[in-house]
């Protein structure tokens, strides 16, 4: 098939990007390169994809309409998956419209690319952070998210409500997915884990928000990938709900549309996920004990049983596991990156 991903030089748009192109399919990568963090890191992971001869790279901000139908005219894509956005939950207090220009204008954009090249099937990229101050665990795709903590969350609800609006407008097939603390090999600088497996390694400290009482339920990349894989033949048909025991499938009753959790419903602690990481380098962390950051949510939690419902799959990689695949990457992989984006 003949797929358009966003973000192609991000971290999770590279790790699909590079599933794709294995299976042999034709992929458009679609990036701005933003310094959000150091683009030697984005430019790395987009030599990597060149290698394939069914890759073309088109760089370009999804603000910008007409350098984004360029790429779609490159592409002639089936399928679109939209995984460019300003990430960040912090940055988001600092940097409002730099979220207002990718997430919202962005995403406006590649919504009417949509109406114009009619995919057989649209997917976009949400975050567990529109769950917002909910306390209802595990997070239901059902369950209401009227309370986003930043504007990070809120513009991300924001492009699932336009994305339901032009799937019902215009019979766009869509399926909006909600990550959960992804992690892995070729992870972005400002995660936890890079930060925190960067500092242990030289023997700084690290910072411990909410005095390590907060929960997440991590992602390994591979998982997401495969889950995104399988997804994509899932594609939502109006009217045809899927039905059975524990899940409740949330299929527009309007729209060719669906909102779909990914994790493995495996909540972790920070302090147990820090531990993990000191074995994981031999060396025990020095860590400085904070309080909660604004923005921050105590606990993530998905309930990840209506994307078993539709793929027979969910996320199974332990954090032992993922962690010690993270720390062999950066201890041994790719120093030469890792020194630019710790000098950077």
């Amino acid at each position: 098939m003949r797929y358009l991903v966003t973000g192609s030089a991000g971290f999770i748009g590279f790790h699909l990007a590079r599933r794709l192109l294995d299976q042999g399919h034709f992929v458009v990568g679609f990036d701005a390169m933003n310094p959000y963090y150091d683009v030697r890191l984005k430019h790395a992971r987009h030599a990597i994809l060149g290698r394939f001869s069914n890759f073309r790279a088109h760089i370009g901000r999804l603000e910008d309409a007409e350098e984004l139908r360029r790429a779609a005219d490159a592409a002639e894509p089936e399928v679109i998956v939209h995984l460019g956005a300003q990430a960040g939950v912090r940055y988001s207090i600092t940097h409002p419209k730099a979220y207002a220009d990718s997430n919202l204008v962005g995403s406006f954009n590649v919504l009417e690319l949509a109406r114009e090249t009619r995919p057989r099937h649209l997917l976009l990229a949400s975050t567990s952070s529109a769950y917002g101050a909910s306390d209802t665990m595990p997070f239901r795709e059902s369950d209401k998210a009227d309370y986003p903590l930043t504007l990070y969350a809120a513009t991300k609800k924001a492009m699932e409500a336009l994305s339901h609006s032009y799937a019902h407008l215009f019979s766009i097939p869509t399926t909006c997915f909600r990550f959960f603390t992804v992690y892995g090999p070729w992870g972005r600088p400002d995660m936890a884990l890079f930060k925190f497996v960067e500092a242990i390694e030289r023997g700084r400290p690290i910072d411990v928000y909410g005095m390590g009482r907060m929960k997440r339920d991590f992602t390994y990349v591979d998982d997401l990938v495969e889950a995104i894989d399988r997804l994509v033949e899932c594609v939502p048909e109006s009217g045809r709900p899927l039905s059975g025991d524990g899940f409740i499938d949330t299929l527009s009753p309007v729209a060719p549309w669906r909102l779909v959790n990914i994790a493995g419903g495996e909540p972790v602690g920070l302090l147990p996920f820090i531990e993990t990481i000191e074995r994981a380098l031999n060396k025990r962390a020095i860590r400085n004990m904070l309080p909660m950051q604004p923005g921050d949510m105590v606990e993530t939690y998905a309930d990840h049983r209506l994307l078993e419902a539709l793929t027979g799959f969910r996320p199974r990689t332990s954090v032992a596991e993922g962690v010690t695949a993270f720390v062999e990457w950066y201890l041994r992989e790719r120093p030469g990156v890792r020194e630019a984006v710790v000098a950077g």
